[in-house]
């Protein structure tokens, strides 16, 4: 799986890198065909951080989750709480796509 981390009006420390390899790590139990996951870090206004990450899959959209806040190592925490939730209701209707009974 391809990892990146981008900011944009912000410095990206090593501290925010691995945070979020270390959380984006995960995602794969949830969505095994994942290819690619991005996650974007945005200054905002004031004090404000906003963490974008997207996750993309083989034959499949790409999932998206968006969180701000003030601190950046929480909005990256709830964004991928966020995606976990969407790659396994996901996975649940992939799989329950299969199993159509036949009556």
């Amino acid at each position: 799986m391809l990892f990146t981390i981008t900011g944009k009006h912000v410095d990206i420390t090593e501290a925010i890198r691995t945070h979020a390899a270390e959380k984006t790590a995960k995602l794969p139990k949830y969505y095994d065909s994942l290819m690619e996951v991005d996650v974007v870090v945005e200054s905002g206004k004031g004090a404000n951080v906003e963490v974008e990450i997207i996750a993309k899959a083989e034959r499949s959209k790409p999932f998206v989750a968006k969180e701000t806040g003030l601190d950046a190592y929480t909005c990256i925490d709830l964004a991928v709480h966020k995606l976990v939730e969407q790659l396994r209701r996901a996975k649940t209707r992939q799989r329950n796509s299969k199993h159509i009974s036949g009556t």
